[in-house]
């Protein structure tokens, strides 16, 4: 389900279909209604039911890792991981993956283990994880491998219109066409509790203690009433000891934080060095999504148009097999306009897209000469030290400025079935199919639909 105030807290307030009317209903009321299969780099989908017989371990082979097909059930891929790692009895940072997926959601993807564990994979039964097509491989799956993600989705209790279909198709074709905004979804900052690039901007203003409390103690009406409620009292009364038994076990990363601050008083910096990497990779990530989202609002809000391009900005060339983003960049207007024909060409033809700039330690804003008073203007709005950007955080964690598309276009998109809903009796219910490049939210071209 949608929570708007959520989205604008995070930067997403813009419609590329804005002149549509939205369906509205509900998407994840069940994880049964969010399906999403992993696209490997060769441009197969990962199918559920799919488990191809491999050879074991040889030991004569230069085979290092463990890979599989990963099926997970209303579970995310940390919660997975921590799971299979205490049932082989092995590190987290043993395991390997390409992408966070949807926790409500039945999601299949590739993940590699280092080391043999065929044998153990094959017997392990772990409840709403299974591991199919298990085979040796010399080198992990990485972050990035994957090519993208296909998704079969359920939109639910929308209500039954004359001219519903109509406008459902409409959609599909101002989407397929335009595509939408490239925003990072609510998955990015933290679904229930959006606050990840908050905690992101502490960390980088080296403000640790206020990066736990807003970590630890800060409520969000979005968690439990008992929840919020056992945050509140640690806030209030700062007893340690109360709050690390009454943290639910499920809670890990509060409690080992908890745990760490009783063990070393007022080391708050040291609380996060208890956190998975990839997390605390996450969280400064978070930031930098957090000023790109901003970006892209501020942008349309400035009447800056959200799918044609203007002079000074940047244009992306994809790569030719991948549909990948490339290196090769032109500036919309640069000398005298010459390439702008050819740049209007590629874009239509799906060759090319507007890119923004993700801002790190080495970002040369005179290279995005659109977007440089636009982030200047941003950075006033939000009150933020532009010396961060120079800090050693980014530069440790090797967070180097990149570039990310405006607007995405999804592939094969299509509605299979528009039908009454079993679920929310007269109301009507919407299956939808579509494929999106790595690194896209699903979500993001559902709330298109939704409104």
């Amino acid at each position: 389900m949608r929570n708007i105030d959520n989205e604008i807290a995070v930067g997403i307030e813009i419609y590329s279909t804005e002149e549509i009317e939205g369906i509205g209903g509900v998407y994840k009321n069940s994880y049964k209604d969010f399906i999403v299969k992993e696209i490997t780099r060769r441009g197969n989908i990962l199918e559920i039911r799919d488990d191809y017989q491999s050879p074991s371990f040889s030991v004569d082979s230069n085979e290092k890792f463990t890979t599989f097909n990963l099926i997970k059930i209303n579970k995310d891929t940390f919660e997975a991981v921590r799971t299979i790692a205490k049932a082989l009895n092995i590190p987290t940072d043993k395991i390997f993956y390409s992408g966070l997926k949807d926790k409500c959601s039945i999601s299949v993807q590739k993940i590699s283990i280092k080391g043999d564990y065929y044998k153990e994979l094959k017997k392990l039964k772990i409840r709403d994880l299974f591991f199919r097509s298990i085979t040796p491989t010399k080198r992990p799956i990485k972050i990035g491998d994957n090519l993208g993600n296909n998704f079969t989705i359920v939109i639910r209790n929308i209500e039954e219109k004359k001219n519903l279909k109509d406008n459902v198709n409409a959609l599909i074709k101002d989407l397929d066409s335009k595509g939408f905004p490239n925003y990072y979804g609510l998955q990015r900052f933290g679904t229930f509790r959006t606050n990840s690039h908050i905690v992101g901007r502490y960390l980088l203003e080296n403000n640790y203690e206020r990066a736990y409390n807003e970590f630890i103690t800060t409520t969000y009406s979005s968690e439990s009433p008992r929840i919020q409620k056992i945050r509140h009292d640690l806030k209030v009364d700062g007893d340690l000891e109360k709050a690390y038994e009454v943290f639910p076990k499920s809670m890990v990363f509060e409690r080992n934080m908890i745990k760490y601050l009783m063990e070393h008083p007022e080391d708050y910096k040291g609380t996060f060095s208890t956190l998975p990497f990839d997390l605390y990779n996450l969280l400064i990530n978070a930031f930098q999504s957090y000023i790109f989202n901003k970006l892209i609002t501020l942008r349309v809000n400035n009447g800056i148009s959200l799918i044609e391009p203007e002079n000074g900005d940047v244009i992306s060339i994809l790569d030719d097999d991948k549909g990948d983003i490339t290196q090769i960049k032109y500036i919309y207007g640069d000398h005298g306009g010459f390439y702008d024909e050819y740049l209007d060409k590629a874009l239509k033809l799906n060759r090319a897209v507007i890119v923004l700039p993700i801002v790190g330690y080495n970002t040369n804003l005179d290279d995005f000469p659109l977007m440089k008073p636009l982030f200047k203007e941003l950075i006033k709005q939000e009150e933020i030290d532009i010396s961060i950007y120079n800090g050693e955080i980014l530069r440790e964690l090797e967070f180097k400025g990149t570039f990310r598309a405006m607007t995405i276009k999804p592939i094969g998109l299509k509605f299979n079935e528009l039908t009454d809903d079993k679920a929310f009796p007269s109301k009507m219910s919407l299956k939808i199919e579509f494929s999106l490049p790595k690194g896209c939210y699903a979500t993001m071209l559902l709330r298109e639909i939704i409104k």
